[in-house]
């Protein structure tokens, strides 16, 4: 990144289009068929928009992509810079991995969820886990009261961990966990789960988010302050690339950044920002960018915009493989790949005519698929009110298999690509991510920018705007400020968390303590604090207090000791 970030689309023309006939045959066809048209046939009096609040024009033509060039811009699949995908055939050679995200309860209620979903076609886990484990809190710590498996399963210990799998192959699927502060943690005990099914470190797959940058952002489950997090976030990296080669150690998200209300380009342009600032501190610890930075994988938002959403995905290949071979000078092919997973939005549910969120996760996908994604989750219809039913969540997972299977949006590569709006937005969008680069560079990077809290701020206000055009109606949300029924009444099924799971995962947390050998836990947690004051690698540390069943706050809290805990910037 630097000065020069607005001269790397420069691309000249191969001279294919005659712009100069189409603009004058476009001001004709204004003059002679639109405005005519228009006396009788005026516009529809509503703002014409992206979900993101930027104007769309009435027609797209070669016009506004002037110096489209197809090598430059497009390439081929799996070439540079990848604007069309990572693969050479993509859905014609493997589907994505259609990887629910769910958690629930305790261990074995979920185990029963996952085991549903495997059953019902499903070909990848993702893991959902509650509050109190998010934050490093145990079951029975007092913070943790009432929110025990309630958004989540709670996951206090190893022997958690090893329930949670129980019966599951732990070399034939692969699993995401979206923890983020206390990643290492449940990343060693979903290794040490894995060898006591017997299967090795190197033949596990999967991903932790481990994305701490954008929960200061957006998400806010962090715990330790940012500098401190970097350096676990990076421990994680060098000893994943030794010991769990197929493990994906960072899922950069623009997610939870889309979720708190950003624009499109704004989750395009804080989560790249967040990669970079990750692959540069994974070079400063003295790492080769390419034995970590082709395990970085990206989790992005799938909002309503159709078109918006597949320029977004676009973009971010072609700024992420500029960026890696440019800037890092990788020179690993796998380095410049931007693969990523994609969920529907859930800020975009609604709780009034549930129903209707099916239509809306269907669109969402369609968007994901059609933007390339390697692996997808559709939110289920009852999420605005629940965790999802068996029923809700079997129905989003048949969304995705009907698109696999039936709509036949697979059977070609990017098919959007050449669409004159779908190339200008996504130069749109790329050209916008630069801008906000440009911030971040001034302000000394994006811990810096965090710390000041203008990312935050940014979120915030483009929230506020799009709050703003729903309640004055110049957006219609279908159910809520239109089309609404009256005296409408919810006839779907909820589900519920039985309040006894919280008296019960205390009481295995408990009995734990009592009967695993302390003497061993606090040897492995006197190691890991050694090593957290010095500069030694944590990862070796944390596995030894998780064979030894430490339980996530009593590792935790060494860190809270050592670190201290992070307390935001006010923004207003």
């Amino acid at each position: 990144m630097g000065a020069d970030n607005a001269d790397k689309r420069s691309n000249t023309r191969d001279g294919c289009e005659d712009l100069e006939g189409i603009a004058k045959a476009k001001v004709h066809w204004t003059e002679e068929v639109l405005e005519s048209h228009q006396k009788k046939h005026p516009d529809r009096t509503v703002d014409f928009m992206t979900v993101s609040s930027k104007p769309i024009a009435r027609l797209y033509t070669p016009l506004d992509i002037p110096d489209f060039d197809y090598m430059k811009d497009l390439g081929f699949p799996s070439e540079h810079p990848f604007t069309r995908g990572v693969q050479p055939t993509m859905y014609r050679g493997r589907l994505w991995t259609m990887r629910q995200f769910a958690g629930m309860g305790n261990a074995e209620e979920s185990n029963k969820r996952y085991k549903f979903l495997l059953a019902n076609g499903q070909t990848g886990l993702s893991v959902a886990f509650h509050l109190p484990t998010i934050f490093g809190r145990d079951s029975d710590h007092p913070y943790s009261l009432g929110e025990v498996g309630k958004l989540g399963v709670a996951i206090d210990t190893l022997k958690d961990m090893e329930i949670l799998f129980d019966g599951i192959p732990m070399d034939q699927v692969t699993t995401s966990m979206t923890i983020n502060a206390p990643a290492s943690i449940l990343l060693s005990m979903y290794m040490v789960a894995a060898g006591k099914q017997g299967v090795s470190s190197d033949k596990i797959g999967g991903t932790i988010q481990n994305d701490i940058l954008k929960e200061y952002m957006a998400q806010k489950s962090w715990i330790y302050p940012p500098a401190q997090s970097m350096r676990l976030i990076t421990d994680i990296m060098k000893y994943s690339a030794k010991n769990i080669p197929r493990w994906n150690t960072i899922s950069i998200s623009g997610y939870h950044i889309r979720e708190a209300g950003s624009t499109a380009a704004q989750e395009l342009a804080f989560t790249l920002a967040n990669g970079m600032a990750y692959v540069q501190a994974g070079i400063d610890t003295g790492q080769d960018v390419d034995t970590f930075a082709p395990r970085l994988s990206f989790f992005f938002n799938a909002h309503n915009d159709i078109f918006e959403e597949v320029a977004k995905y676009r973009a971010a290949r072609r700024i992420w493989a500029r960026e890696m071979k440019e800037t890092f000078k990788a020179k690993d092919k796998r380095s410049l790949w931007m693969r990523f997973h994609t969920q529907t939005a859930g800020c975009s549910l609604t709780a009034q005519q549930p129903m209707v969120n099916v239509v809306r996760t269907s669109y969402q996908a369609l968007a994901a698929v059609l933007g390339g994604t390697q692996s997808l989750h559709t939110n289920s219809m009852d999420e605005a009110l629940c965790l999802p039913t068996e029923d809700a969540v079997r129905v989003a997972l048949r969304t995705q298999q009907v698109l696999a299977f039936e709509s036949g949006v697979v059977n070609t590569i990017d098919p959007l690509a050449g669409s004159y709006f779908v190339e200008a937005l996504t130069n749109e969008l790329e050209e916008e991510a630069y801008k906000y680069f440009d911030q971040f560079e001034a302000m000394g990077g994006v811990i810096p920018a965090i710390e000041k809290g203008f990312p935050q701020r940014e979120i915030a206000e483009a929230s506020y705007r799009y709050q703003r055009e729903i309640e004055s109606n110049k957006r219609t949300i279908v159910g809520v400020n239109d089309y609404v029924l009256e005296g409408e009444d919810i006839t779907i099924p909820v589900l519920k968390i039985d309040p006894e799971i919280e008296r019960s995962q205390a009481e295995r947390t408990q009995k734990i303590r009592r009967d695993r050998d302390n003497k061993k836990v606090q040897e492995a947690l006197d190691g890991l604090r050694k090593a957290s004051e010095g500069t030694e690698n944590v990862m070796p540390h944390v596995v030894s207090a998780v064979k030894a069943y430490a339980t996530i706050g009593e590792i935790c809290d060494v860190w809270r000791d050592i670190f201290g805990e992070w307390d935001e910037p006010k923004i207003f």
